[in-house]
């Protein structure tokens, strides 16, 4: 057997191997702007901005950012959900030379400031309904000046009109800038396109620091090069061979601070010329269906629970919704169960297809073929120019035959180039090469590879190994279930025992008995849930991981 078996498994059109330009990051956006210009390159509550528009704009905000002092190297935070503003701030600050720092908008002040320390942020673009939090706490960080932008700058004319100060003071849109800071407008105003530094910014030079999300504890920055967005951009691009040039839609509902949505969103995007339907709240299920069925949007990233909301949504199963211009959608960041996929294709006439990624090789490494067979429970085959193997998880070395669980570890264009301030932790995670995931896996005889779980969360009940996402596939199989998360907690007798946390699905009752006795005859005994505990909604990230930690520190709490 070959030991790149994958390679026989690609779809037809999708090659083995890429030539990837030695250029910046946002050679992407400039070149389709030439074959485009007209075309959206985003498009948010109706109004559109084209690639040539988006060029000039980030033009000028790399301008302003050269005219107040950022030089190539300097860290540039972001901290704005899905709009245009995203967009120009993140391909205007690469073109400044500055290294784009993308921050959850949702985080809290103290989550905040470890991000902005540990990168040595100075200046930093915040959406104005989140200024107050970054303002409480700039006196700790190094901050010292925020670009400020209020939602409406990008809104059509009229809706601009519409949102009145009084709306804009009640949504928190309208405040107060202290010394030192600026809006946007006129961040901008005293520059034109032309006035963009002319610095040389290669493919060597560093792109983005990329902060893990804490959920397996301290959030890390990930350095990745622009040579490796480069890759990756163009990997998933070249894994759709079908896409269109110029003729895609991508509906962005993950966000875009997150390396997923980024780079399978955005990126792909400017690769392939596709116009960004911009949607600030992925979570607001009717805005996803109305930006969907209106742009007839064809490329769909997304997270599991995002196609499950959808597949419940009242109006969706009342046949409300005209979703068939759903072409394919990238599932990511969470386990994809069966049912989910099934339901999702049904109901669009897309494809659904999992992939598999982390922070380190942003964004994917993995992925199901598009038009061929897509394995129950696989995250697919590696991408083109990804080598991927299993290594014992006794010596973290030897290489396990087929079927053999162990830790993933991969090698690629994609992979970053280490974390910040972070030498032990780099050298832990690359290793001659290679790329040592944390992730616990297997590799069949095809070259299709699964993701058992995370090395840190196995659960060992009185000394055997349980893994949350075996059990977690189990319960979500049964047709009451909506979503369930599993984690090992303490026990006097077994040292530790597993705990599941089940959402019901609206109308459904459920009882504890009855989720350990459909468990019995599909897992082993010591596999079974000891205790089950039933919630009206789990605790997730912003991209709809959940998040097994939290679930365990509130048990321990009493919560």
């Amino acid at each position: 057997m070959s030991d790149r078996p994958w390679l026989e498994r690609y779809d037809e059109g999708v090659p083995q191997t890429i030539d990837y330009p030695e250029v910046p990051l946002f050679y992407f956006l400039e070149e389709t702007a030439k074959k485009y210009p007209d075309a959206p390159c985003t498009i948010f509550k109706g109004a559109k901005i084209s690639f040539k528009e988006m060029v000039d704009q980030t033009d000028r905000f790399a301008a302003a950012l050269a005219g107040w002092g950022v030089k190539k190297g300097d860290r540039v935070g972001i901290f704005i959900p899905n709009t245009p503003q995203f967009v120009i701030a993140y391909f205007g600050a690469l073109k400044a030379g500055a290294v784009v720092v993308a921050t959850n908008p949702l985080y809290t002040a103290r989550e905040i400031e470890h991000q902005v320390n540990d990168a040595g942020l100075e200046v930093m673009v915040v959406m104005s309904n989140f200024y107050k939090t970054v303002k409480e706490v700039q006196p700790k960080t190094k901050i010292k000046t925020l670009i400020v932008t209020n939602i409406k700058e990008t809104l059509p004319p009229v809706t601009a009109f519409l949102f009145t100060l009084v709306k804009e003071k009640k949504a928190g849109f309208r405040v107060e800038l202290g010394e030192g800071d600026i809006w946007w407008e006129d961040f901008v105003a005293p520059y034109k396109p032309e006035d963009r530094p002319k610095i040389a910014i290669g493919p060597d030079d560093v792109a983005i620091f990329q902060y893990s999300g804490g959920t397996t504890g301290t959030s890390k920055g990930a350095i990745a090069l622009h040579r490796n967005l480069v890759a990756n951009s163009l990997q998933i691009r070249r894994w759709m061979p079908d896409a269109i040039d110029g003729g895609e839609v991508v509906l962005m509902a993950i966000p875009l601070y997150h390396v997923y949505g980024m780079v399978a969103g955005m990126l792909f995007g400017m690769a392939t010329g596709a116009a960004l339907v911009m949607v600030p709240n992925a979570r607001d299920i009717k805005d996803d269906l109305d930006n969907l069925q209106k742009y007839k949007c064809s490329i769909f990233p997304g997270v599991p629970t995002l196609y499950n909301a959808i597949n419940n949504w009242p109006d969706v199963k009342a046949g409300k919704y005209d979703l068939s211009s759903i072409k394919a959608c990238i599932s990511g960041s969470a386990p994809l169960m069966r049912e989910t996929k099934e339901a999702f294709e049904a109901l669009t006439g897309g494809v659904v297809f999992e992939g598999f990624g982390l922070s380190e090789a942003p964004t994917a490494t993995h992925c199901n073929p598009l038009k061929g067979e897509n394995r129950a429970s696989s995250i697919g085959l590696p991408l083109p120019d990804v080598d991927a193997r299993i290594v014992s998880l006794d010596d973290e070395v030897t290489v396990l035959p087929v079927g053999e669980v162990g830790e993933l570890v991969i090698k690629g264009p994609q992979v970053f180039k280490g974390y910040h301030n972070m030498p032990t932790e780099t050298k832990n995670a690359l290793r001659e090469g290679w790329l040592y995931t944390g992730d616990i896996a297997r590799m069949d005889e095809d070259g299709y590879f699964y993701i058992v779980d995370r090395k840190k969360e196995v659960i060992k009940p009185g000394g055997f190994q349980v893994w949350p996402r075996e059990v977690e596939e189990v319960i979500s199989s049964h047709p009451k279930v909506l979503e369930v998360g599993v984690a090992g907690i303490p026990d006097p007798k077994r040292g530790e025992t597993v705990k599941a946390w089940v959402v019901v699905k609206p109308g459904e009752t459920l009882a504890e008995e009855e989720v350990r006795e459909f468990c019995k005859d599909k897992m082993a005994a010591f596999k079974v849930p000891t205790h089950v505990e039933f919630r009206t909604e789990l605790p997730k990230t912003y991209v709809g991981k959940i998040l097994r930690r939290e679930l365990v520190r509130q048990h321990k709490e009493g919560n």
